[in-house]
């Protein structure tokens, strides 16, 4: 039994015992056991969501991670069976020699297949398409006291849609069948330019995300004046030649938790303005290996130490399109003259590929996510006016990455949430579901 397992923010503090299998054939009775011993438990796969949406209400987690085999694998035609606690990572090391790629993939690769079928993981080309669970085949289901599903598009269609996005709160993800993406090469040619507010991200937006797989773009969060959301943009797009090659590069680690957080207000300053003017004012093209430029933070291990012992919250939103350029300017303006904020602040715009989940996060509009250090002034004042900001233009937020939202907002944004309760296996419960439904 593991008894150290957290969220990837560290907020809330709320250790978890992790219950592991190390068998699939075994699950079944693994997970009743559990639930039987503990009255409630969730599915846990590698601790990458940033807040309470990966904690049990019991602290009483179903550890995934030991069932990371390939169950099969159609090399031909790019499907692949896989249990759901294999890592993307893993995946992407077995697929890549083959020449092929996760179509959709988020900025780490240290998830689990379960994972980013319980939060619908999206990437830098939702544009094209769309999210996870859209290149999901059909996958199985263990719900307490019932039989083993398969669920897809015609079997068991609404627990299908419900566990797309559903958190875990459905049932046990014990397997999933995929669609691959093919590619010529895992180097990834990219172009760079820097944007000297946000008016010219929206234009450079506008003419470059059609014409690319990648788009996403930097924005430095302490700009202010005409200076705001300035950034540096970014395109990419699998090389047509090269290497199949899969990185194996040397990581780094951040090996213990400082007393207090490094991120501050002259450390953001100070990078911020160096990274927008290491940037080119005109477009420049280089190669990249894949990991650089799909999961930069993947290099340094437990990065997440480095906000020290009261850990971080992600703010991850999105603003329909018709709101999206004021509401954004309000949002980096209210960031800004906060002082707070992270290195990697990432804004994008999503595409208008409807998702199979329920409770699918993207929508057409503009996305804004990035990271701060934990501080009573977060909830006190910070985010309950970034919250009005996204309330008033229509957004939500990210549950997947969420610590704070109120139950009124969720529900607000999420009207299906009552098709997802209905369905949900009543011996799972999440501390973020408690929170913003019960």
């Amino acid at each position: 039994m593991n008894t150290d397992l957290h969220s990837w923010g560290r907020y809330p503090l709320a250790a978890q015992q992790g219950h592991a299998c190390p068998w699939i054939d075994d699950l079944s009775g693994h997970v009743s056991q559990v639930i039987r011993d503990h009255g409630s438990s969730l599915p846990y796969g590698n601790g990458r969501s940033y807040g309470d949406s990966c904690l049990a209400a019991s602290d009483q987690v179903l550890q995934m991670r030991s069932l990371d085999r390939f169950i099969r694998a159609d090399w031909l035609n790019g499907t692949i069976r896989v249990e759901a606690g294999i890592t993307l990572a893993e995946v992407l090391a077995a697929a890549i020699p083959q020449g092929w790629f996760l179509p959709v993939t988020p900025g780490t690769r240290f998830a689990t297949i379960g994972g980013a079928i319980a939060n619908d993981v999206h990437g830098k080309n939702h544009h094209l398409r769309g999210t996870f669970g859209r290149h999901v085949l059909r996958f199985g289901l263990l719900r307490h006291g019932e039989s083993a599903r398969i669920c897809s598009a015609l079997e068991n269609p609404q627990l299908f849609a419900a566990s797309i996005g559903g958190l875990g709160l459905t049932g046990v993800i014990n397997w999933a069948d995929l669609q691959l993406m093919p590619i010529q090469a895992s180097q990834i040619d990219t172009q760079m330019v820097r944007f000297a507010n946000l008016a010219e991200f929206f234009s450079l937006s506008a003419e470059l995300d059609h014409l690319h797989e990648y788009s996403v773009a930097w924005v430095d969060c302490l700009a202010k004046g005409s200076e705001t959301g300035r950034g540096v943009f970014i395109v990419g797009d699998h090389a047509r030649y090269g290497s199949l090659d899969v990185c194996h590069g040397r990581l780094l680690s951040v090996p213990f938790t400082p007393p207090f957080s490094l991120i501050n207000r002259l450390s953001l300053q100070t990078f911020n303005t160096l990274y927008w003017h290491a940037h080119p004012a005109k477009s420049s093209q280089q190669r990249s290996a894949y990991e650089p430029f799909f999961y930069p933070l993947d290099r340094l291990q437990h990065w997440n130490r480095i906000y020290g012992p009261r850990g971080f919250q992600q703010y991850q939103c999105v603003i329909p399109e018709a709101a999206a350029e004021v509401a954004m300017a309000e949002l980096l303006g209210a960031i800004a003259d906060s002082g707070q904020g992270s290195f990697l602040a990432v804004l994008k715009r999503c595409g208008d590929m409807t998702s199979p989940g329920l409770l699918s996060f993207p929508l057409p509009g503009t996305s804004l996510a990035l990271d701060f250090p934990q501080h009573a002034d977060l909830t006190h004042s910070l985010f309950p006016r970034l919250d009005a900001i996204v309330r008033a233009a229509g957004g939500r937020l990210y549950p997947a990455k969420d610590a704070h939202m109120s139950g009124s907002d969720f529900r607000q944004a999420y009207p299906a949430w009552e098709q997802l309760e209905a369905l949900r296996d009543p011996s799972l419960m999440s501390r973020f579901w408690k929170r913003v439904i019960l």
